[in-house]
């Protein structure tokens, strides 16, 4: 059994203006440095050895802070946690999103969410299997929340929240399968 933190990275200018990020690498802002020192001492005392985060400067440096704040060190990095490529739609603001693309039309140069589901589920299950030392895993709102939407058969998340910046979302993975420990709604 492995316990994982998924951690969505802080707040960034996009975040804050309702853009559409994708693999877009857009920074933290303050608030988003601020959601990540949050989000250290709400993991404190979790036992947490390991460190990883996507590449994406957002996670990073969000996985940098809570690693120094809770003596974990630099995280390991790990493409597979990146955000959903959103293709066309990347920069948007979410008001032009819906209206271009409603009720999930496929996005020219999008991941489908069958693929961020299946790469989620992969690197969660590799990295449960390198050890089975409690990790936190810092990365992005559209890849933790369809996966949660998967391991839980859509419980989570409910309609109309989000994975808030800096919020933290616990899986355990073991051998039969992937159950949510706790959840934080928007």
């Amino acid at each position: 059994m492995t316990i994982i933190a998924l951690v969505r990275h802080g707040q960034t200018d996009w975040n804050r203006d309702g853009r559409i990020q994708g693999r877009s690498d857009i920074p933290l802002n303050d608030t988003g440095r601020a959601q990540a020192r949050a989000a250290a001492a709400a993991l404190r005392g979790g036992d947490y050895g390991r460190l990883v985060a996507s590449p994406l400067s957002r996670a990073a440096e969000t996985a940098d802070i809570i690693g120094s704040s809770l003596g974990l060190g630099a995280p390991t990095v790990d493409a597979r946690l990146r955000e959903r490529a959103y293709g066309e739609a990347e920069g948007m603001q979410q008001a032009e999103y819906l209206e271009r693309f409603p009720g999930g039309l496929a996005i020219p140069g999008a991941e489908t969410d069958d693929e961020v589901v299946q790469r989620a589920l992969d690197v969660v299950a590799d990295l449960a299997a390198e050890s089975e030392d409690p990790l936190i895993a810092v990365a992005h709102g559209g890849l933790i929340s369809r996966l949660l939407r998967h391991v839980s058969d859509g419980r989570y998340p409910r309609a109309g929240e989000r994975i808030g910046n800096g919020s933290q979302q616990v899986i355990e993975v073991t051998g039969s399968g992937i159950r949510v420990v706790s959840y934080i709604g928007s």
